[in-house]
């Protein structure tokens, strides 16, 4: 991606997001793709979102689209994810680490899988696929985009393994904004009540949030899209840095 000047257009450059076929990942994919990007639409079992997604976007602008499935527990297929964005659209500018697993573990009650799958999904995929897209991102100048949490900087109770992969994500990030400079920026964005978990939280809980939030107010998938549309357009010089985008909950604690 040439970051000589900051601009809203993306045409002409390519972004995969992962998980990118429902919720945030669903909006960050709409807004790329509104901006001019082409999308490639990484998903695992929502194969069925993802073509509806895809479908959308081509009615608007043709062979724009196209929808890659993964399992990105399997390193092995990680290279292919970027292969089949080069044999798409011819490259790859914009990598969004989104997917996510997101599940209470309580202290007594953790186990070996669990660990595996928490910090396999928030770290090690993330991890190897910046890997597999670094000589495609260096050769555009590129940017990598990692979906971290606020609570990678202050701990959820009873989430101790996913605050933890998502405080190593926040490292990671930082780390590869060392390793892959000049060329490529790496970025992360910070959520905090934006949406609520699938699963849902009754009531109670989701006020005591909101009043804990210095707006007093939840954010929506938007407020996600718009900021990574910001570091995707609008922020040539900035890399290695976490932007908290959560209505101030970090600091309302």
């Amino acid at each position: 991606m040439n970051n000589d000047t900051a601009t809203r257009d993306l045409r002409g450059r390519t972004a995969l997001v992962t998980g990118g076929a429902r919720r945030v990942g669903a909006r960050i994919v709409q807004v790329l793709h509104a901006a001019g990007a082409n999308v490639v639409i990484h998903c695992h079992r929502s194969r069925d979102s993802a073509e509806r997604l895809a479908t959308q976007l081509q009615a608007d602008r043709p062979a724009s689209a196209a929808v890659v499935s993964a399992d990105l527990m399997d390193i092995g297929q990680l290279s292919q994810l970027v292969q089949a964005c080069h044999d798409r659209f011819g490259g790859l500018d914009i990598l969004v680490n989104n997917a996510s697993t997101f599940y209470p573990t309580p202290i007594g009650s953790m186990t070996a899988t669990q660990w595996d799958d928490l910090m396999g999904t928030n770290l090690r995929a993330p991890m190897f696929l910046a890997q597999a897209a670094a000589g495609e991102l260096k050769r555009s100048r590129g940017l990598i985009l990692n979906l971290v949490d606020i609570h990678g900087m202050r701990p959820l109770r009873d989430h101790l393994i996913y605050s933890s992969a998502k405080a190593a994500l926040i490292m990671l990030t930082r780390g590869l904004a060392r390793e892959l400079a000049p060329e490529v920026r790496v970025n992360g964005i910070a959520p905090g009540p934006v949406m609520w978990p699938e699963g849902g939280l009754d009531d109670e809980r989701k006020a005591e949030i909101l009043n804990r939030t210095p707006l007093h107010r939840a954010g929506s998938p938007d407020d996600i899209a718009s900021a990574a549309l910001f570091f995707a357009t609008g922020a040539p010089f900035v890399t290695g840095q976490i932007l908290a985008v959560d209505g101030g909950r970090s600091i309302g604690w």
